[in-house]
């Protein structure tokens, strides 16, 4: 098979995946966007500055800011100032963050497991090999 052939088998596939996600992440309020954020700040060892979540997410600070705006909004994320730096902001998960984000969990579990399910063990084995050998960098 062609790589471009490939190449669009491949996103035809993560398409699939997004869509899933976003159908589970529907009634929660949440697009793919802000759900990946919010996954972002619930990880963190500690609240992390606007810039951060931005780098993790590799987007422009602006748009990170639109995305936190919405989290803010949907009483998800509170906006606290860093004491070490005036001029930077922490975002914090509120209790209701913790409860959504086990929802995001298994939205995004039952997304792939959708897709996935046609795969037997050893296939989804090969793939994942196979998949992690193409996202590595050279």
């Amino acid at each position: 098979m062609e790589p471009a052939q490939l190449a669009d088998l491949l996103m035809r596939a993560a398409r699939r995946i997004r869509h899933g996600q976003s159908d589970a992440l529907a009634p929660l309020g949440l697009n793919p966007s802000q759900a990946r954020a919010l996954r972002v700040v619930l990880r963190a060892e500690a609240p992390l500055r606007m810039s951060d979540l931005a780098a993790r997410l590799g987007i422009v600070p602006r748009s990170a800011t639109t995305i936190v705006d919405a989290l803010e909004a949907a009483e998800l994320l509170t906006r606290v100032p860093d004491p070490a730096n005036r001029r930077s902001t922490l975002l914090r998960p509120t209790p209701r963050a913790l409860e959504v984000g086990e929802a995001l969990r298994a939205a995004r579990r039952e997304a792939a497991e959708a897709l996935f399910t046609r795969l037997d063990e050893g296939q989804r084995a090969e793939l994942g090999e196979l998949l992690t050998l193409l996202a590595e960098e050279s």
